[in-house]
């Protein structure tokens, strides 16, 4: 593996796959109309996985081959600050550029959202 795998082998908690299973479930409208936006290789050809895990942490969408993770934010995340700026931390220190959009702003504008994913696949992977 290299020094920029994004998916190590043994870092991801027991509980992830059956969480992430549930996620997926249970997703938003939000979470579902960026999927709709994003499968498949809808958008630039960037294949995207969504409730995908990095180390500790499961995002909400992930391109692995351009190093960029997209979350979407509720209300919650006002009360979660610290544990988001940490996390968002880990996931730039992996190499990730994450891109965060909050839910109603993704069912006001769509297609502003796909744009400016769209602008962010445009950009090389930084080293």
């Amino acid at each position: 593996m290299n020094d920029r795998s994004r998916h190590r082998r043994g870092t991801e908690p027991e509980y992830a796959q059956s969480f992430r299973r549930d996620l997926r479930e249970g997703s938003t409208k939000a979470e579902q109309l960026v999927w709709a936006i994003v499968r498949n290789r809808r958008l630039d050809g960037a294949k995207f996985r969504r409730q995908h895990s990095v180390g500790p942490y499961i995002v909400d969408f992930a391109c692995l081959e351009s190093w960029l993770i997209i979350e979407l934010d509720g209300g919650y995340h006002d009360y979660i600050v610290e544990e988001d700026l940490e996390r968002q931390r880990y996931l730039n220190e992996q190499g990730f550029v994450v891109l965060r959009f909050w839910n109603e702003d993704v069912l006001k504008d769509a297609e502003a959202v796909a744009r400016g994913i769209s602008n962010a696949l445009s950009k090389p992977p930084s080293p």
